[in-house]
């Protein structure tokens, strides 16, 4: 699988998955921060950096799995055929982020909102890029 991976969605991967590796860092700290503030309200602990950690996975392998669709649909003759296949990634996609809320909110291992707040990372970060061009170097030359 990885063997016919393009090289564009190898590196955009990289970047998406190091921009929401710093963004996750700042999380944390943003959490540990909070906690000093107010330990009684907001924790720091194994559930924020699990949540953080999964939370991250999820986002990265979402990037990743657009990054395959598009390739493989960018060969298709047949627009219809793209779309149909363009959607069903789509579909799938949003399927694993909701099972992943689901199992960041119910599972007590992970806390909620460090699990959830990772799924906007890449989004951000790819907007962070368009400001920031110096960001784009993230990865590998453009």
């Amino acid at each position: 699988m990885f063997k016919d991976l393009a090289p564009a969605v190898k590196k955009e991967t990289l970047r998406v998955a190091v921009v929401t590796a710093a963004l996750i860092v700042i999380m944390w700290i943003a959490f540990g921060i909070g906690h000093a503030v107010s330990p009684e309200q907001i924790p720091f602990n194994y559930t924020v950096i699990l949540g953080g950690l999964g939370g991250g996975f999820i986002a990265v392998l979402n990037f990743f799995m657009m990054g395959v669709t598009v390739q493989k649909v960018a060969g298709t003759e047949n627009e219809d055929d793209a779309r149909a296949k363009m959607r069903m990634s789509y579909s799938q996609r949003m399927l694993l982020q909701i099972i992943w809320i689901i199992i960041a909110i119910a599972a007590p291992c992970f806390h909620f909102a460090a699990g959830i707040a990772p799924l906007f990372f890449p989004s951000i970060g790819i907007k962070l890029r368009a400001i920031f061009p110096f960001l784009g170097k993230i990865g590998g030359e453009d």
